[in-house]
């Protein structure tokens, strides 16, 4: 049984020690190599992976953030020059966490780790879910994000976050990346309860903690108004204020 991987990290030589030391092993067939989170996000979205080898300190979005935005995880080795991180890997449930840099026969240390786990539990059986039926006072919309199909209820987002040819919608209770630019999610948006504040946000209205000095709070983030969406904005606080 082979198990298929990725290598994630923004240096590449690091790169370069993963390709070979992947290549060393019979059971392991590297999928691709990434210089970044977002990179493997849309590697994923076309073709899950057994394993990611994951760098934690990268630039726009780190091993740990990327890790907790997958709904649907991998086994997860880290490999990262900075040990500080380590209780965070292990409580994403990381199967290893390497230290920089890495002896070869730590590394198959921990891709036998791997490997064991894969014989020795069965694949959970995969159980249909029930479908709950929509209500008039339930809107949601459909995104792509870690080869899946989500859905996500309007109320439960707090704001939207653009970053290059992806945005990060922060809900009540986790963060979905997705592909997609921000005029096309905001397309998707119910203009009366969305409001976008800034080229990289939109907001939820009925989130705003509070607004001071070009900024506004919610769930403690602070968000920036830029200055082209400043009128727009402030009108429609102006129309709530008693």
């Amino acid at each position: 049984m082979q198990l298929t991987c990725l290598a994630i990290d923004d240096e590449p030589l690091a790169l370069d020690i993963m390709r070979s030391y992947i290549g060393k092993i019979p059971f392991l067939q590297l999928v691709q190599t990434c210089s970044s989170a977002l990179e493997a996000m849309a590697v994923l979205q076309r073709q899950p992976v057994d394993l990611l080898f994951l760098d934690i300190e990268m630039p726009e979005i780190t091993g740990v953030q990327f890790v907790q935005s997958l709904s649907h995880r991998p086994a997860v080795i880290f490999t990262t020059a900075y040990p500080q991180y380590a209780l965070d890997g292990f409580t994403l449930d990381a199967v290893d966490y390497l230290l920089k840099p890495i002896p070869f026969d730590r590394f198959f240390k921990a891709v036998n780790k791997v490997y064991e786990r894969t014989q020795l539990q069965p694949a959970a059986p995969v159980l249909p879910q029930p479908v709950q039926a929509p209500t008039d006072s339930e809107d949601f919309i459909f995104v792509k994000a870690d080869y899946k199909t989500l859905r996500v209820n309007l109320k439960d987002i707090l704001f939207i976050e653009g970053l290059k040819d992806y945005v990060i919608i922060h809900t009540v209770t986790r963060k979905i990346i997705t592909l997609l630019s921000m005029n096309k999610i905001m397309e998707k948006l119910p203009e009366l309860e969305f409001a976008r504040v800034h080229r990289s946000y939109i907001v939820s209205l009925a989130h705003i903690e509070s607004i001071e000095k070009g900024r506004l709070k919610i769930r403690n983030q602070e968000i920036p108004i830029g200055d082209s969406y400043k009128e727009v904005f402030m009108r429609w606080v102006e129309s709530k204020n008693l």
